[in-house]
């Protein structure tokens, strides 16, 4: 299931470097995940009200908002594909829960 998902996020992430002229090297993959985090935190800081709206509806920060928690979400799948991470194992392990349970 996972690993179904972070194949489909690395065609995509994959095709996007390619267009852009992007470098994903070892590092790549921790440092966009950061840079997405930061990003999902601004944008949880505006629909909290702990940060500047710029001029954006509540709607349009609802979106932001779910947009960048996408974003994170692909990226962390990018690392554990990236470095080899069996996710469904850790989350089994951490969590207490299979996937399969899930499905």
């Amino acid at each position: 299931m996972l690993d179904d998902l972070a194949l489909k996020f690395e065609r995509a992430s994959s095709a996007y470097a390619g267009e852009n002229g992007i470098t994903r090297d070892a590092d790549w993959f921790l440092l966009k995940l950061q840079e997405e985090m930061g990003e999902l935190t601004q944008a949880w800081n505006r629909v909290s009200g702990r940060g500047r709206p710029k001029g954006r509806s509540g709607e349009d920060m609802a979106r932001d908002l779910e947009d960048e928690a996408a974003d994170v979400l692909g990226h962390i799948l990018l690392f554990a594909h990236r470095n080899d991470l069996d996710l469904a194992a850790a989350i089994k392990r951490k969590w207490r829960f299979s996937l399969d349970e899930c499905l």
